[in-house]
């Protein structure tokens, strides 16, 4: 399973589909799916002359063109199109649709069709945001679509937009799935309800050649591992999302002083840039050392004696060498945002950070956790809100232990001038995801056999200190695919109907000739995406696909800010 080839195929068909010179008009939502998938390159290929917006009314009158339309069948955009039609500005209509259009709305486009210059209208299930070819999302943020309601249940405009997206997903890759959910999620529930009835509901459509694939569905709940999404990252791709920000696939680098304007926003894509490709994955120490690769070998072509030690050194001989980023823009780029990394790190002390935020996520140490953490929040070179994300780690942890210190430690961050609403947020997210609300024992900790799993995790190597934890749903993967624990999972993960006599989750030998789709309520992290791709990797002599989704992509601003913003949001004053 690829996401991105599938929402690839859509967007090739409606402008190779279309012959003759043609503009594509696009809606608020379709302008980001389109961008992440292709290039204004390949729509120029394609006789696209000119992409706009349908809500723009400021558009000349060109009738000589054709006008292809990729919209979604909301409200606003339906209505954009009726004021379209009534006065057209273009000779054809070709119009797509990126989910399941109602006949209703088929009969209005009829009726204000006086012109008679619609040719056609198609659907194509192109309505989900793709990350990378293992990750895709809704895109639903806290300002366009709030995520829950009133504790741990839907917005109902969430819902709608998840289930709008998800299914889209499903049709694109022309897959129908065995659905099942985390136990203890209502909200995993919810979505699988109305998953279910829709395929039931659109069963032509979900009956298509080419779904007899076994293919899984697994519903998870952001809450059953909050601590995922609160952990420094230190991998390429994970560590832009992470310590700068990726929007729709862009880095906005114009708040850096002296940028250049070429470079004030950066496009990233592994399907577009093949550097990029092949360093997604590496961790920060190895991405350094792949970058001076490429600026050793264009020194030897120009023979040029600078000594380059450093990522400092490279910027200063890119900047020297205008040629070399007429030659080489991707490494340029590339040298560009792994400086600006490294300046994050070491101005934000982010090694010392993470290794405090790794022993409280992967080991049981309570004294010296507590140790390290009141040395920390004391210490004014670290920001607060990297020593509160390090408190809500401790207050996660040591929930239930005795001499549990969160309200001492909440105190001291107050003492020593951390925001009341920001030291709040301890109270949110355990409100949302303690103890009491976790279906997993995801620190190995709550009784005897965990706690002796967790010390003998924590005396077998690893790759290096930083990159201890691995997230909750790749241990539920792994133990899948391994043949291990069925039973246990069969139950954490209980068919949609309770009635039915579903496939099992493989055998005691694994999962065989199967595709799994895992979609996290409460959005995935990029840490998640590396383990499925490891996964996909570890496992292909199975013949196993996993793919992964979310509500949205998180880092741990963003995953705060959405408890902050819709899950009960708590004053300064605290419960």
């Amino acid at each position: 399973m690829d996401a991105l080839k599938a929402t690839q195929y859509y967007i090739n068909r409606i402008v190779a589909d279309t012959s003759g010179m043609k503009v594509l008009l696009l809606d608020r939502e379709t302008t980001p799916i389109i961008s992440l998938v292709s290039t204004q390159s390949y729509l120029l290929s394609k006789e696209t002359y000119l992409v706009d917006r349908i809500e723009n009314s400021n558009r000349d009158v060109m009738r000589h063109l054709k006008c292809v339309c990729f919209l979604r069948p909301s409200e606003s955009s339906i209505q954009a199109l009726l004021d379209e039609l009534r006065s057209p500005k273009y000779g054809d209509y070709y119009i797509y649709f990126s989910n399941i259009l109602k006949k209703s709305m088929i009969e209005m486009l009829a009726e204000n069709d006086e012109s008679e210059v619609v040719r056609e209208i198609q659907e194509f299930y192109a309505d989900y945001y793709v990350a990378t070819p293992l990750l895709f999302h809704i895109g639903l943020s806290p300002s366009a679509y709030p995520l829950f309601a009133e504790g741990h249940s839907w917005n109902p405009g969430a819902l709608s937009r998840t289930v709008q997206g998800l299914s889209a997903l499903l049709l694109s890759l022309k897959r129908r799935p065995n659905i099942r959910y985390e136990r203890n999620s209502a909200m995993a529930l919810k979505l699988g309800q109305e998953i279910e009835y829709l395929i039931s509901h659109e069963s032509n459509l979900f009956s298509a050649k080419g779904t007899e694939r076994k293919t899984h569905l697994f519903i998870l709940d952001r809450k059953n591992d909050p601590v995922t999404p609160l952990l420094t990252q230190w991998t390429y791709h994970a560590m832009l999302y992470d310590a700068i920000g990726v929007t729709n696939g862009r880095v906005d680098l114009s708040y850096v002083p002296d940028i250049r304007p070429e470079i004030r926003e950066i496009m990233i894509s592994q399907d577009q840039d093949t550097f990029f490709k092949q360093s997604q994955y590496l961790n920060f120490g190895d991405l350094g050392m792949s970058i001076k690769e490429f600026v050793d070998t264009y020194q030897s072509k120009t023979k040029s004696q600078h000594e380059i030690q450093s990522i400092s050194d490279m910027k200063r001989f890119v900047e020297a060498y205008p040629e070399f980023r007429k030659l080489s823009g991707n490494v340029t780029k590339h040298v560009t945002l792994v400086g600006e990394l490294s300046r994050i790190v070491n101005a934000n002390h982010l090694l010392e950070v993470s290794e405090l935020e790794q022993s409280l996520a992967c080991n049981e140490q309570h004294n010296t956790d507590l140790k390290s953490l009141k040395a920390m929040i004391a210490n004014s070179k670290f920001l607060p809100e990297n020593k509160v994300r390090c408190v809500i780690l401790y207050a996660l942890r040591y929930e239930r232990m005795q001499g549990n210190a969160t309200p001492e430690l909440k105190q001291l961050l107050i003492s020593n001038g951390v925001d009341a609403d920001h030291v709040a947020m301890v109270d949110v997210v355990l409100r949302y995801a303690g103890v009491g609300e976790r279906q997993s024992d995801i620190f190995h900790n709550e009784n005897l056999f965990s706690r002796g799993r967790n010390i003998f995790k924590g005396l077998q190597g690893v790759e290096n200190v930083y990159t201890q934890h691995s997230p909750a749903v790749a241990e539920m993967l792994e133990d899948m695919l391994r043949g291990k624990q069925g039973l246990q999972w069969q139950e954490r993960l209980p068919n949609l109907d309770p009635k039915a006599r579903p496939p099992l989750i493989g055998n005691e030998n694994g999962i065989f000739n199967q595709d799994i789709i895992v979609f996290i309520v409460g959005g995935a992290t990029m840490e998640e995406e590396l383990a499925v791709a490891k996964l996909n990797a570890k496992y292909k002599s199975q013949n196993v696909s996993i793919l992964l989704g979310g509500t949205s992509i998180h880092n741990s601003r963003s995953f705060l800010s959405e408890l902050s913003a819709t899950f009960f949001p708590l004053t300064s004053q605290g419960r």
